[in-house]
């Protein structure tokens, strides 16, 4: 019987002929009638610009998205915009979400010019105490940046000097300026497309930007793995922070610290309930192990999974992953404009539950959703993981057994396959947990 094996999508983002022996294979295709194409995503919108979310829901479960309208459709499944807004609205909303980005990197460069200069470093500029680091390659940088550009002005650092810095809020923005450089050029270095200074320095300035934006989480590492695909995949460098700013509202729990705890640490006793009660022998050797809080984990919860994916799957297996949690209201929960909130209290509610993704309607038919912190699918999608891996993880004989197990799953797993067996965990688990609380 013929079948349909697709296209690659892998002329999409290309990879460095040096580096194309050290990056898992990509099992993403391109099917037609599948994979949710542009004709059908600009079809599912009205003339007025109003989109029939529940078509695409299903279609991007079942097939993903096309590379071409991947940025697009991901400014819909994250909240960047309403399903039930009009072209003329969003076109509006965008252009003031511009403004507003363009006056916080403005605000970023006051403080330290190499901002939107085409540049970064990745050497520290401040102490603690606020005292300036005079590095020669940060001075180096500085210097470059005062030279007049093409269009023969002088660069945004002309005039300024490095001195004691007394804000501490600045200070603790400026001391996270060269772990930002330090990760910018690990990140995705196996693609053509961080070849390209002017990509890695716009990298740099949205994460910068982000961190004086958030104060309270500010920047930590595993951040630019979660950013860097919204640069390639939206040219508006604009649009591409308020995308990653959404994907943040979802993530940002994981990397808030407080005291000696970092939030992640909630989502892996979330993981441990969950594989206690689906596999309760596993758990009780990874405990024996000392392997109890699911440290192990860490990784494939803080960058979702983009480790264990080729560049092209992980985009796959996240917009997947948002398709099935998708919530209607999910732009309202995540917008503080209060012109924008007091249109939603005259709105009528989203009565078909066909708006809502799969996952997110178990969650309603089971009452999750009214629970103090409903369990995010990632949860699931690292326990499906642990659950495929128990023969050999219950054999291991150390938690590095365990850590050497999980890293060899590296471009073996199938994102569409891993999804499902989420979901089917989901369900055995709200099913197990409603017997139990009887």
């Amino acid at each position: 019987m013929w079948r349909n094996y697709g296209a690659s999508a892998d002329s999409f983002y290309q990879v460095r002929p040096e580096c194309a022996d050290d990056v898992p294979e990509t099992k993403f295709r391109i099917k037609v009638g599948k994979t949710l194409s542009s004709r059908r995503w600009h079809a599912a919108f009205t003339p007025e610009g109003y989109l029939d979310i529940g078509k695409i829901l299903s279609r991007v479960c079942r097939g993903g998205i096309h590379p071409s309208i991947r940025g697009e459709v991901w400014e819909f499944l994250l909240g960047c915009y309403d399903s039930k807004s009009t072209f003329e609205e969003r076109e509006q909303l965008r252009q003031r979400r511009r403004v507003q980005y363009a006056a916080l990197k403005e605000e970023c460069r006051g403080m330290f010019p190499l901002i939107g200069s085409g540049r970064f470093i990745s050497a520290p500029v401040i102490t603690e105490d606020g005292d300036p680091i005079l590095d020669p390659i940060v001075l180096q940088e500085l210097n470059a940046a005062k030279e007049p550009t093409s269009v023969g002005q002088v660069g945004p650092s002309n005039g300024f000097e490095l001195v004691k810095e007394h804000d501490k809020k600045v200070i603790q923005w400026k001391l996270s300026l060269h772990q930002i450089g330090l990760d910018v050029i690990r990140t995705d270095r196996t693609l053509v497309f961080y070849e390209k200074q002017e990509n890695l320095s716009k990298l740099w300035d949205i994460l910068a930007v982000y961190a004086w934006f958030d104060k309270e989480v500010s920047y930590c590492q595993g951040m630019s793995d979660l950013c860097s695909p919204m640069i390639i995949l939206l040219d508006d460098e604009a649009d591409a922070f308020w995308c990653f700013e959404r994907m943040m509202k979802r993530l940002r729990k994981n990397f808030r610290a407080t005291g000696n705890s970092v939030g992640v640490e909630a989502q892996l006793s979330n993981l441990a309930s969950i594989t206690q009660v689906i596999d309760p022998k596993l758990h009780q050797h990874l405990e024996t192990l000392g392997g109890g809080n699911y440290v192990f984990a860490f990784r494939m919860l803080m960058v979702m999974f983009r480790r264990e994916f080729s560049f092209a799957d992980s985009l796959y297996l996240w917009e997947m992953m948002w398709s099935l949690e998708y919530d209607p209201e999910l732009f309202f929960l995540y917008e503080e404009d209060p012109d924008l909130t007091a249109e939603k209290s005259g709105r009528a509610k989203v009565k078909s539950i066909r708006q809502y993704g799969k996952y997110e309607r178990e969650n309603m038919r089971s009452g999750g959703k009214d629970a103090e912190a409903p369990l995010p699918i990632s949860v699931f999608l690292v326990a499906s993981v642990l659950k495929d891996k128990s023969a050999k993880l219950t054999e291991a004989r150390g938690l590095d057994e365990v850590v050497k197990i999980l890293n060899n799953i590296t471009g073996n797993l199938d994102a569409r396959k891993a999804c499902s067996s989420a979901m089917k965990l989901h369900k055995k688990y709200l099913k197990k947990a409603a017997n139990t609380n009887r």
